[in-house]
C-alpha cells in the first residue's frame, strides 16, 4: 500500500522553460542555443543544483563554456523570475492527495537561486510534508544517495513510496532501490499511473 508520494518539481509540478524565458529576454534563436548549450545544457547547470559553488563560481564556469558571450550569459542570468513557472493544477492536486491521507513530498534538481526568485511559480510548497531540493543537501539526482537520504530522513519503506519524475535516469534510480517509480508525462497520465498503485479514483 502506498502511503507517500514524491514529486519531482520541474516538469511535474511546476513549468522549467527555459526557452521561453530566454526568449523573453529578446534573444534570438541562434543565440538561445549558444545560451542554452553554456548554462542550462551544460554539466555546470547540475553544479548549479548541487549547491557546491557560489553564484559567482557558477557563472564564472558558464562564461568559461563560451567567453564570446559573456555579456549575453550574465543578462540572462541575472534574474532568474520566470524561469519557473505555475502550474495551476499543483497545489489542488497537492491538497487532494494530503486529504486522501497520503504524505506528500518532493525531491527536486533545484538551485537556491531559483528557490528565492522563483518563489511564485511555487505555491505548494507550504503545503507539503518536506523532502529535498538538491541544493541543501548537495546531492543531485540521479545519485544513489539523494534518494537512500529521503528514505532516511523521512522514515520510508521503499515499496510503500512511488515518485515520479519528467527524466527517466531519475526514475530508473529509484526503482533501482525499490521506490515504485514512473516518468511523468502529464497530469492526466500520472493520475493513471497512481490508479494502478492505488492512489486516487482518477
Amino acid at each position: 500500500m502506498i502511503k507517500t508520494i514524491i514529486f519531482d518539481i520541474g516538469g511535474v509540478l511546476a513549468g522549467f522553460d527555459w526557452r521561453t524565458f530566454y526568449e523573453g529576454q529578446g534573444f534570438g534563436r541562434e543565440m538561445i542555443e549558444r545560451l542554452a548549450d553554456a548554462t542550462v545544457r551544460s554539466e555546470v547547470w547540475k553544479e548549479y543544483d548541487r549547491g557546491c559553488l557560489t553564484d559567482k563560481e557558477i557563472l564564472q564556469r558558464f562564461v568559461a563554456n563560451d567567453p564570446e558571450i559573456e555579456t549575453e550569459i550574465r543578462k540572462a542570468l541575472d534574474d532568474f523570475h520566470g524561469l519557473v513557472t505555475k502550474y495551476d493544477y499543483a497545489l489542488p492536486w497537492v491538497k487532494e492527495l494530503k486529504a486522501e491521507g497520503f504524505q506528500i513530498l518532493v525531491l527536486s534538481n533545484f538551485s537556491q537561486k531559483a528557490l528565492r526568485e522563483c518563489w511564485h511559480g511555487l505555491d505548494f510548497l507550504p503545503y507539503v510534508d518536506g523532502g529535498i531540493l538538491s541544493f541543501q543537501d548537495k546531492l543531485i539526482k540521479p545519485m544513489p544517495e539523494i534518494y537512500h537520504l529521503i528514505l532516511d530522513r523521512y522514515h520510508l519503506t521503499p515499496r510503500k513510496c512511488v515518485f515520479m519524475d519528467d527524466t527517466q535516469p531519475n526514475v530508473d534510480a529509484a526503482r533501482a532501490i525499490g521506490i515504485h517509480a514512473f516518468r511523468f508525462e502529464n497530469q492526466a497520465q500520472a493520475r493513471e499511473e497512481l490508479k494502478k498503485l492505488g492512489v486516487g479514483a482518477g
